[in-house]
């Protein structure tokens, strides 16, 4: 669209409204994460102490109750003879599970595991059965739990159950670690419920309180938390003060201006009948409609701040405004719509956002080369919203100055040298497109003039085609050149 204000078809490029926002954290899974985080790490660090503690002591006593086993085991055979040796054997097998076998050279085996645990009790059992001493988790590939040692010039294998001394398996540590988890992250996400739900409401709170909505706004003065309950009533006593503040503004705007209407009807009568210079009487006369002109705007500035939103044609309002000043010889407008393109908004207030944008253009963006406004007027449909783009061909605006000229009475300093206005033309823009569902913005195009960016919601149309720009679209070109 940039400098083409000739017929054909003008694309939009309201990137002030369709930057995407960024993504971010809600504090209700922030508030969750962390506390996830310290609880699961607490719960490991418990674990990892309570294994520490349990391990050590554990070996230490499977090594006594293996050293003890061993020990009167070989006295038993120490002190035996061969028949007695025979019927010890037999009922240590068959009482205690206990097998007692000679230890042959061409025995193989495999040495006890590595595992923390296992070492401990290792070294255990060394020192109480002395270096001679075999480990072993497998004979002849049959497993348990195998110990060798000496009686005298003989050696011996003793076999038991390893279950009897095996320690807590790993599943188990799962299971306590799995369940552990599972209950600190419900008693989390409880937690950073109740803690977020007070701010949640203050956040909802204040975005109507934002909006003008007082009475939406209101937070529970009797909440249980003694600092929440007194941030509740600090809250809702300065959205009282603000509602009245609002209320005494308005009645103050309009009642100002209500009265001002009569002395200049006076003025405007006594001018056409005292005054005798025509030129003078013209120039007073106009002067008179000036002074009108911003009391409208003060009456627009101190409108309610709630609109009835309806099912508008964005076509037909931009037809009406551009019809009014077509006949206007220092201003041209292009239009390129969409057919069947509906905004949820309210009628006459559009018409003056759109009124207001067409006579800020055509005061301050005349084509330096031919002093004539050229305005193009775009729209699209982006998802749920209608992208409305006024961009005139004038010089623009000086960057530093961009951010303020939605402020009620700032001026650039064109608007400066030829100050006609009360300086609230953008403000009310800014505050009829908020007060419809909207957000409005203001940029400076890349090939020159100030492009205005409206985004309304959208409004689904009863025809077979809405307002993506497939359709058939409706084009004019009104007003005249100078």
């Amino acid at each position: 669209m940039e400098g083409n204000s000739g017929p054909g078809t003008l694309e939009t490029a309201p990137a002030p409204l369709e930057t995407r926002p960024r993504v971010g954290l809600s504090l209700f899974w922030r508030t969750f994460f962390l506390l996830s985080l310290l609880l699961i790490g607490s719960i490991v660090a418990w674990l990892q102490t309570f294994r520490a503690l349990e391990f050590e002591p554990r070996a230490i006593q499977t090594a006594q109750q293996i050293a003890s086993l061993v020990n009167l085991s070989r006295a038993a055979l120490e002190y035996s003879d061969a028949i007695a040796r025979v019927s010890l054997i037999k009922t240590l097998a068959e009482r205690e599970g206990v097998r007692i076998m000679p230890r042959k050279t061409t025995d193989q085996h495999i040495p006890f595991g590595s595992e923390s645990m296992d070492q401990d009790m290792a070294r255990e059992l060394f020192s109480r059965l002395g270096r001679g001493t075999v480990l072993a988790a497998s004979v002849n590939n049959e497993p348990g739990l195998w110990v060798g040692f000496t009686i005298g010039e003989d050696s011996y294998w003793l076999l038991m159950d390893r279950a009897r001394f095996s320690r807590v398996g790993g599943r188990t540590w799962l299971i306590w670690l799995v369940t552990a988890a599972a209950l600190s992250l419900a008693g989390a996400a409880l937690i950073a419920r109740l803690i977020n739900r007070p701010l949640k409401q203050l956040s909802f709170a204040a975005s109507r309180v934002r909006d003008g909505d007082f009475d939406a706004s209101r937070l529970d003065e009797k909440a249980v938390t003694s600092e929440i309950r007194e941030v509740n009533i600090g809250f809702n006593r300065m959205a009282q003060q603000l509602a009245k503040i609002e209320q005494d503004r308005a009645v103050m705007l309009a009642g100002i201006s209500h009265d001002l209407r009569t002395p200049l009807a006076r003025l405007r009568l006594e001018t056409e009948m005292s005054v005798a210079d025509q030129d003078a009487r013209d120039h007073m006369a106009a002067d008179i409609d000036q002074l009108d002109a911003i009391i409208d705007k003060f009456l627009d500035y101190a409108r309610p701040d709630h609109a009835q939103l309806r099912r508008v044609s964005l076509a037909e309002v931009i037809q009406a405004c551009v019809y009014a000043v077509q006949d206007q010889g220092d201003i041209r407008i292009n239009v390129d719509l969409p057919r069947n393109l509906y905004v949820l908004a309210d009628e006459v207030e559009l018409a003056r956002v759109i009124s207001n944008l067409l006579e800020n253009a055509r005061r301050y963006g005349k084509s330096p080369q031919s002093g004539i406004t050229v305005v193009d007027i775009a729209a699209k449909a982006r998802n749920e919203w209608v992208l409305l783009k006024v961009r005139d061909h004038g010089p623009g605006v000086a960057p530093e100055a961009l951010p303020n000229l939605m402020k009620p009475f700032f001026r650039g300093d064109t608007a400066r040298t030829a100050a006609t206005g009360a300086g609230l033309g953008l403000a009310i823009v800014d505050k009829t497109v908020q007060r419809m569902g909207g957000v409005f913005a203001l940029a400076n195009t890349s090939s020159g003039g100030l492009a205005a960016h409206i985004k309304l919601q959208r409004a689904r149309s009863h025809g077979p085609s809405d307002g993506g720009g497939g359709g058939g679209e409706a084009r004019s070109t009104a007003g005249m050149r100078g």
